[in-house]
């Protein structure tokens, strides 16, 4: 008898495709997929079933969740802060694949639904400030999300959990903060601050010129989770009987500019830092509260800052030096 399929949804995304290859290797029959065109995903699994499908279609929903029986759902048209505060209507239409992708999961009979939610549905009153309390799972609520990105992650999360309720679908959320490393977005708008940083030091540490634009002034914080625990803690979240949304991040909360100042140490240089502070910044201060996760799972995300952003801005050089030398 075949084994299950387990269907990720984005699996041609940053996060999508190393869930991916960790779930091939666990001994899953895996089926990728994504709206863009196959050449174009982040990273390709040739053991997989790679489909290509605009899931914000119903049609496309029961195709990618045909025999399914457990599905990872992190797709969504999403990037940096330069991109979600600039485009809030492309990411609230996100919200059709969620919808679809539950009708069908539904309808179908899945198992267990997986949703990827963010650290943006937390509300803006309690990110005030650099030094914040982290965020609770209970901070989500009187709801005051980042607008666009965050109402649809937060309206996704209640049909989730209303799809559950009234239809008793298993379903997981998690809330993931700021998640980097290799094999992921690292110019062209959608960059994140991690991978934004190590490109712009990168480039001038090729170019000589020493000297990069910080978004803000710098001293605004948050929590950075490598690639790795992000794949651990969603495999564990799924897995487990925790039915509310829960955080998925780092504790280690850092300023940009000690963000910065992790990355030049890295790279063996120092750059002078010139400021804009009027481009997208985003709140001032937010950091993940583990208490739950670390309740629920007996397991927290553990990478290092320093060691993850290592290996991410490895890779980031080599992307940078290799496109300068075409």
């Amino acid at each position: 008898m075949p084994a299950e399929i387990t269907v990720v949804a984005g699996g041609g995304g940053f996060i999508g495709g190393h869930l991916v290859k960790q779930l091939l290797s666990e001994g899953h029959r895996v089926r990728a997929v994504d709206q863009h065109p196959v050449e174009q995903w982040h990273q390709v699994s040739s053991e997989a079933e790679n489909l290509v499908l605009d899931l914000r279609l119903a049609g496309a929903c029961d195709v990618a969740l045909h025999d399914a029986r457990t599905v990872y759902n992190l797709a969504a048209d999403m990037g940096g802060m330069g991109f979600i505060e600039t485009n809030k209507a492309l990411c609230m239409l996100s919200v059709l694949i969620n919808t679809h992708l539950l009708e069908s999961a539904r309808r179908l009979s899945v198992d267990r639904f997986f949703f990827s939610s963010s650290a943006c549905v937390y509300a803006a009153d309690k990110q005030l400030t650099p030094h914040i309390p982290p965020l609770k799972e209970s901070d989500a609520y009187p709801a005051e999300p980042e607008d666009g990105y965050g109402w649809e992650k937060l309206f996704s999360e209640r049909m989730c959990r209303h799809f559950a309720e009234d239809f008793g679908l298993t379903t997981r959320v998690a809330r993931y903060h700021n998640v980097y490393g290799p094999n992921g977005t690292w110019s062209g708008g959608r960059e994140k601050a991690p991978a934004a940083i190590c490109r712009k030091i990168a480039e001038a540490k090729l170019s000589g010129n020493h000297e990069i634009e910080i978004w803000g002034d710098g001293e605004q914080t948050r929590s950075f989770m490598y690639i790795d625990d992000c794949v651990q803690g969603t495999r564990r979240i799924m897995d487990s009987t925790i039915t509310e949304p829960i955080n998925l991040g780092s504790e280690e909360m850092v300023t940009i500019n000690q963000l910065v100042s992790t990355v030049e140490e890295i790279s063996g240089i120092t750059v002078t830092r010139r400021y804009d502070l009027d481009a997208p910044k985003g709140v001032r201060g937010r950091n993940s509260d583990n208490t739950m996760i670390r309740e629920q799972l007996g397991w927290e995300p553990s990478t290092a800052l320093h060691t993850g952003m290592e290996h991410t801005y490895r890779w980031i050089f080599d992307q940078v030096a290799a496109l300068e030398r075409v």
